[in-house]
Order: C-alpha cells, then structure tokens, then sequence
C-alpha cells in the first residue's frame, strides 16, 4: 500500500470510528481538550497528499485543542483547498533532541540536560527519539526508542568540544530521520552561531522543507570566559527562521531557569496539534506556499510555510 493509501486510510478509519458513535470527526474532538494518554495512528504522507500539523494558540499563548474542520482554512499558492483530513487526536512523531555542547555551553550544558529530561519523560508509548550533541563533532544516542530512562541516561553521555558545527549537526539528524514515517521532529538548542559545519544553511533548510521535516529551536544567551574575556554569547538566526518556515516554534531565553518549561511546552505542543491534509491540483515539482487560517477570532495558526509539490516518482530538487 502506498505513503498516500495508508494515510487516507488512516483519516477514514477515524471517521467511520466518529460516525459509529453518533458523531462527525469535528465534534469529536470538540467537546474538551484531548487526553495525552492516548494516541492516534501515524499519519503517512504522500505525493498525492499534503499533511500539515499545526499549532493553534489565543492571544494569551495558550494551546487550543477544541477547533473544528470548518474553523480551518488552508490556501496552496493562494488558493483555498478543500481538507481530506482532519485530526486533533494526539498524534505519534519521532524526534532528535540535538545539543550544543560547544566550550561556550560548558556552565549550562548540565541544566541544559536536565531540562531536556523534561521533554524526554513526557513522550508517549508511540512517541520514539534520540538524543544527540554537537561542537566539533556531532554524537548520536542510538537508535530511535520509546525508552526513556535510557533516552535520559544518553544525555549523560554527550561531550564537550569547541568548534559549533550546528549545520552539519541538522544535516545529520535530517538523515537520521529520512527513513522513518510519520511526523518528524529536530529539537536543536544552541547558544551561539555555527562555525565549523561544512554544510550550508540553505541545504538544510531545502531539506528539512522537502523532507517534511518539522524543527524546534531553542536559541539560549549565555556568558562564558573565551580565554581573554567574558562574553554573551549570541543565538543563531538561522534557527529561527527554521523553525518559523517548517512550522515549529522558536524560543530565545535569557536565563537558563526558563530552559525546563520550554522543553516541557515543545512536547505539550507537538501532543496538541492538529492533522489537516489536502490534494494538490498541480504536481509541478515546485515549492509551494502555504498558508493555515483560523476563523475563530483570537486564534493563531502556526504550520509550515511551504510544501514541495512532488510527482510519487519525484521531480528531482524542488525549483
């Protein structure tokens, strides 16, 4: 069965499941905030079929879990779409949580870790990930695992070095992630800006939007003695517009004690977001804009920003 079979099937499975009980899909998920506990299947993308996962927030920042299909507007290029899917039951994703260990991380690197636990113990049974670190070289846990007491005790073993190769350190989670399925997730924090990678930020950021691949980012100002002086480190911005263009969040602390409530809101996020998938009318293997619209006054979407309008063949590299 093909990526675009299995995720309608997927959608109609659910619907069928409502219909059972004498609801529609948007009703019932309507009626109160949805359990954590439970998990739907993983949703399968095709070439045939745009998945989008978004977050929806009101004007004081809190998560909205209680949106209708009708309250959703999705425009490709501009152009409304109609929505195949729609979900709002937590979904399973898999995920890399990637750390800066570079020598300007060395006082924060042990509450960085612990904050990271925080996102670590709230996966779900479904949920899979791996840790990692990067400075002049890049380290992975393992393989992806629902383990995690053994996810916390890799944290434990990520090292120290110099250089900040963070390109590289998202080029190679990237790879890491092509050959699962579902929703797929980078959490990446850092404290400065990358100096070493021999990968650019235009190939990940190419990669991360054809790949569907949906980055985190966690931009942290510290202070460190550089070998002269005390300095303030500055965050990538290149993280920020990552996260902004494949529908994740951004987050740029000042103070290492706001470090465990941003890892715990990234997993409470990626637990709350909503599923819509659409047909695109044209498969011209071109990068497309998206844009996600809430008629709820108050609301706010957050998705990807694009999509790669594939052939299931492929076109080559999006134009």
């Amino acid at each position: 069965m093909s990526r675009t079979r299995r995720f309608l099937a997927a959608a109609a499975a659910a619907t069928l499941a409502a219909a059972a009980a004498g609801r529609g899909p948007e009703a019932a998920g309507a009626a109160a905030p949805r359990p954590e506990a439970r998990q739907g299947g993983v949703f399968r993308s095709g070439a045939r079929m745009v998945p989008i996962y978004a977050t929806v927030t009101d004007a004081r920042g809190a998560l909205v879990p209680d949106l209708t299909r009708a309250e959703f507007e999705v425009l490709d290029n501009g152009v409304r779409q109609d929505l195949l899917v729609f979900e709002n039951q937590t979904q399973p994703f898999t995920a890399v949580v990637m750390l800066d260990s570079s020598g300007s991380m060395t006082s924060s690197l042990k509450l960085v870790k612990a904050a990271a636990e925080q996102f670590l113990i709230r996966l779900l049974p479904q949920d899979k990930a791996q840790v990692g670190a990067f400075n002049d070289k890049i380290q992975f846990s393992g393989e992806f695992t629902s383990d995690r007491d053994a996810l916390i005790a890799a944290l434990g073993d990520l090292d120290f070095g110099n250089p900040t190769r963070l390109y590289d350190a998202l080029d190679e989670s990237l790879d890491r992630l092509a050959p699962t399925e579902g929703r797929r997730v980078i959490v990446v924090l850092t404290d400065g800006e990358d100096t070493a990678s021999r990968r650019g930020r235009g190939d990940v950021l190419a990669r991360a939007v054809a790949g569907e691949v949906m980055i985190y980012g966690i931009g942290l100002e510290s202070d460190y003695f550089n070998g002269v002086r005390r300095v303030r480190t500055s965050p990538d911005r290149v993280v920020r517009r990552l996260a902004e263009e494949t529908g994740g969040g951004y987050f740029l602390l000042r103070e290492t004690s706001n470090l465990s409530s941003t890892f715990t809101r990234i997993a409470q996020e990626l637990h709350s977001q909503y599923v819509l998938g659409f047909t695109p009318a044209v498969l011209d293997g071109r990068v497309h804009q998206l844009t996600v619209n809430v008629k709820r006054p108050g609301m706010k979407a957050r998705a990807r920003k694009t999509y790669v309008a594939a052939s299931e063949a492929g076109t080559g590299p999006p134009k």
